[in-house]
């Protein structure tokens, strides 16, 4: 049997979230615009984007559940079903992966007596698996309700969840201080940090991750001499639309760098390297 409509926020609940609503709806010259920050607006109320939820945003911006649905779906970031006041996320990306994040995962999983997407009992900890947290140079990387845990270990993480779960104040490397994810789902609706300090604390780029602009700036990289040092390009003289031999059919200067110059290992350069797969497909 289909579900029948979902019930409405206690009424004072529903006057305060109207009066947020409001306030992120008059942001954007149209209404349907606001559905990303109302959803998150939900979420915080109730720490995932329920049917009550979901009815609350196609009210306030006229469209139908299914249009809402859809898109709540779509996204990651927002939650389908309970979870808890903490999201851990270890990513298993490439890079993340091969330097420890698959070994974090699995450790975790075990510790905690979850699979991807659980909770643990006490609804502290919520763990599942996420993609690139564009950090590489820290890998491997944990977050938690999206703040950065950089440079982890199986042993780490461990103490890093146990903590959480125990209510032990918890510092992330980078960035913001830690808050709850109801906070933080409310943050990303667009409202204030209000938190002393919070808005002042902001994590960079590593440095293996600014050195190619600091090499394209002319600058000298950490450790390596100046023959790393990539020139600042100058506008040359006259047209700048021209190829380097002057005419399309002309072929370039010697010396001219090519991508043809560098061996590739394909099966016509090399035929003990194919290019393409070597087994039949499900093998």
């Amino acid at each position: 049997m289909p579900q029948l409509p979902a019930p409405d926020y206690p009424a004072d609940v529903r006057a305060r979230l109207e009066a947020d609503a409001k306030e992120v709806i008059a942001r954007y010259p149209g209404s349907r615009s606001a559905l990303l920050p109302l959803l998150h607006l939900v979420q915080a109320e109730e720490g995932h984007v329920t049917r009550t939820g979901i009815r609350f945003c196609a009210e306030m911006l006229d469209l139908t559940t299914a249009e809402v649905t859809a898109v709540s779906t779509f996204y990651s970031m927002y939650r389908r079903k309970p979870s808890g006041d903490y999201q851990v996320g270890v990513c298993t990306n490439t890079l993340c992966a091969v330097m420890g994040g698959d070994a974090i995962f699995d450790e975790l999983k075990r510790h905690l007596g979850v699979e991807n997407g659980g909770t643990t009992e006490d609804g502290a900890v919520t763990l599942e698996h996420i993609e690139c947290n564009a950090a590489c140079d820290f890998a491997p990387v944990v977050m938690v309700n999206w703040e950065f845990f950089d440079n982890q270990t199986p042993e780490t993480a461990k103490r890093l969840v146990d903590d959480l779960r125990a209510g032990r104040d918890v510092e992330p490397t980078r960035g913001a201080p830690l808050c709850t994810y109801k906070e933080t789902a409310r943050i990303l609706a667009g409202f204030p940090d209000e938190r002393p300090g919070a808005v002042e604390a902001t994590g960079g780029a590593g440095p293996a991750s600014l050195v190619g602009l600091r090499l394209a700036k002319g600058e000298q990289a950490p450790g390596r001499g100046t023959d790393h040092v990539i020139a600042p390009r100058t506008p040359a003289a006259g047209p700048t639309d021209e190829p380097p031999g002057g005419h399309p059919d002309e072929p370039p200067p010697s010396g001219h760098p090519s991508s043809h110059d560098a061996p590739q290992e394909t099966a016509a350069s090399d035929p003990e390297h194919p290019s393409g797969p070597t087994a039949e497909e499900g093998e």
